[in-house]
């Protein structure tokens, strides 16, 4: 039986589920992209290549763990209801993981413990998003689920963006100068010879996220109850068969969640991989690539709020379709940029500025497009339901990007290891160079199969 069209929730119920993206994009954007990570690939590991595959293997092993449990925990998760315990509940693993990466070291002998901590810090982080994520549609009538869904996006970017600017202005500083971003010292006596400010990226992380996701447990309304917790694993499970059985019938729906896995691990490969890569490749600082990262979340705020307006008049398809193909093409642009060249081409020694330029370019366009891309995709899953199936899909939806996230860290990281090895006679910006390519494959198979994929959209 369909469902009666659900009344939005309160105003102050709306603010504190979108803040919740608000308090989580900091992890994404200091710890996974801009900060942390090339900290950790260019001065915990030996060097920056093996740094970017240890890397690819830590953030690949939390995807997985995602993966091979989801099924199970989001079936369990349907059946029972409430979504706040289980945001709670791997918020709380988050929490205390982000906490422990300032103990990561310049230099540190044993690296495992520290890739431990940080695929469970992408377990508990991502974790938490998607259960966040599934309680969008008891919100808001589904025509509002597109606003809804790009306003959120462009405000976690504008607080990664704020945090950002936040880190490298007064806490991460170049070892050389010792100033940060600002021209100032580091506060707190953060000492930049041993990247405190770099490594106080992670307590901030968490102390941020604690604070502003706080509003969502306060006042955003969760589902009822539905069913006692020792049936929920027999009943849930049972659901999700029978769904995941009828899938290949739908082809629309099936081949929306097909393509949405590639071209979504794509977007989060990309944004995992694009600091490294700068550190490694054009040998950008810290301090560098925070400019990237905040000129990237700028623009990312932006293209979300733009991404709504332009899916409310053509469409999420449209949307969907323009911001991939635009995302393969800035992934051609990065592989083709060195310290020497752009777009394969060695440039002149007076244009030597010119593949900064490009790079810093290329991620204006990642930013906007790719906070069209996840804003859009969201209402595009809206399109393939009806209104009776709208909570499952969402668990579904969380379900299939969460099962192919390991596929690009690994494949990165394979790929660069592969070529890294003395037999190729390859540099280190070469072997990184080669290892990102898989993005690139990973978007085309996304946009390949998009064309079967309908809307409900009208002009």
């Amino acid at each position: 039986m369909q469902q009666e069209p659900r009344a939005a929730a309160s105003r102050r119920g709306i603010w504190g589920w979108m803040l919740f993206d608000w308090a989580q994009q900091p992890f994404h954007t200091l710890i996974i992209t801009f900060v942390f990570a090339p900290y950790f690939a260019a001065s915990v590991a030996s060097d920056a290549a093996r740094g970017q595959e240890l890397w690819g293997y830590a953030t690949g092993i939390g995807g997985l763990a995602i993966a091979l449990s989801s099924p199970v925990l989001g079936a369990i998760a349907d059946a029972t209801g409430p979504r706040k315990p289980w945001i709670l509940f791997f918020s709380v693993i988050g929490f205390i993981c982000c906490m422990l990466l300032w103990f990561a070291v310049p230099g540190m002998e044993s690296l495992t413990w520290m890739l431990l901590v940080i695929a469970l810090a992408v377990f508990g982080m991502e974790y938490a998003a998607v259960f966040n994520n599934a309680m969008m549609a008891d919100l808001v009538p589904r025509s509002e689920l597109g606003r809804l869904s790009g306003s959120a996006w462009g405000l976690g970017y504008v607080g990664g963006l704020i945090t950002l600017v936040i880190v490298l202005g007064l806490f991460s500083a170049s070892p050389e100068s010792g100033k940060t971003l600002l021209g100032l010292t580091p506060i707190l006596g953060l000492d930049p010879a041993m990247h405190e400010g770099d490594r106080a990226a992670g307590p901030f992380t968490a102390i941020w996220y604690a604070v502003f996701a706080l509003p969502m447990f306060l006042f955003t309304p969760d589902v009822p109850r539905r069913i006692s917790q020792s049936g929920a694993v027999k009943q849930g499970l049972a659901r999700l068969g029978a769904t995941l059985k009828s899938l290949p019938r739908e082809r629309s729906y099936f081949s929306f969640l097909m393509s949405s896995m590639f071209y979504r691990d794509a977007l989060n490969a990309l944004y995992t991989f694009g600091g490294i890569y700068a550190a490694g490749v054009l040998g950008w600082s810290i301090i560098q690539i925070g400019i990237f990262g905040i000129l990237a979340n700028l623009t990312g705020a932006i293209g979300a709020w733009i991404g709504g307006h332009a899916d409310k008049r053509f469409g999420p398809k449209a949307v969907v379709t323009f911001t991939a193909a635009l995302l393969a093409l800035c992934c051609v642009l990065v592989i083709s940029t060195t310290q020497t060249q752009v777009l394969f081409v060695t440039v002149a020694g007076d244009a030597s500025g010119l593949p900064d330029i490009m790079f810093y370019v290329a991620g204006a366009v990642i930013g906007a497009a790719g906070g069209a891309l996840q804003a859009a995709s969201r209402t595009l899953l809206v399109d393939q339901v009806e209104r009776d199936r709208v909570t499952e899909a969402f668990g579904l939806y969380a379900l299939s990007g969460k099962a192919t996230t390991f596929i690009g860290p690994f494949a990165i990281a394979i790929v660069t290891a592969f070529f890294a090895q003395e037999a190729f006679g390859l540099s280190t910006q070469d072997a990184q160079r080669i290892g990102v390519t898989p993005v690139v494959a990973l978007f085309v198979i996304g946009l390949v199969l998009l064309p079967f994929v309908k809307s409900r959209h009208t002009h």
